[in-house]
């Protein structure tokens, strides 16, 4: 694993995935072997494939020859929010939330998305996909030029026992099958680690740069707009 080091923001379905100002760690992994045919997400405490992976705390990401990870920091509270994974000129963003015991949450979770992007303008399809129904949708954008243009994104989505793990696919693995392949297998070698806290349904699950390395400093300006006052939440996972 190479040093994780500071990048810039990657301008793609992530803006419409995660709202909050983000800085970013990266990194190079090196060589590892194939992933395997069993597939999952698999949850830490179930039985699951042996396979080199990083430890990011609630994510721990099957390494991949040739990929290079990206850590999403909230400029406001220097606390990591999603990890990025670019390979082969496509992107996989993956987020850990906390879930009831007793049902999922991705079959509402796609009702909200498709509905907060078809009110920006957007377009989605709610499809089947390897691992369930997923989302394939055109996010708007603005062109250089100033114009209204759209970008393909595919939404995945997996229930697992307390917890929840979302997958969004940009780039040439967003419409070309071929393209996808690698990242699917490796969304679906994922392990996550829930926890045993008391966590709202929906809660980001905490991530962590690995290695002892630290996030990038919070920025020195604060911010100046009044924090908005979130969903109610009554159920504890």
């Amino acid at each position: 694993m190479g040093l994780f080091r500071r990048g810039p923001k990657e301008d793609d379905a992530r803006d419409a995935a995660v709202d909050a100002p983000q800085d970013a760690a990266v990194a190079e992994v090196e060589a590892a072997p194939e992933l395997g045919d069993a597939r999952g997400p698999w949850d830490v405490d179930a039985t699951h494939p042996e396979m080199p992976r990083v430890d990011l705390g609630a994510i721990r990401l099957p390494q991949v020859d040739g990929m290079e990870v990206r850590l999403e920091v909230d400029k406001a509270t220097n606390v990591v929010s999603a990890v990025a994974v670019l390979l082969d000129g496509s992107s996989l963003q993956l987020q850990a939330f906390a879930a009831p015991r007793t049902e999922g949450i991705w079959d509402e979770i796609r009702e909200e998305i498709a509905a907060s992007i078809t009110q920006q303008g957007g377009t989605v399809d709610d499809l089947p996909g390897p691992y369930g129904r997923e989302l394939l949708a055109r996010l708007p954008v603005r062109t250089p030029e100033g114009r209204t243009g759209h970008r393909p994104a595919r939404f995945l989505g997996t229930d697992g026992p307390r917890w929840f793990l979302r997958g969004v696919l940009t780039g040439r693995a967003a419409v070309e099958p071929d393209a996808a392949g690698r990242l699917e297998d490796l969304f679906g070698q994922v392990v996550v680690v829930r926890g045993t806290d008391a966590r709202p349904p929906r809660d980001l699950l905490p991530l962590q740069l690995p290695g002892g390395a630290t996030p990038p400093p919070p920025p020195a300006a604060p911010r100046l707009a009044p924090p908005e006052r979130g969903p109610e939440i009554t159920e504890i996972g």
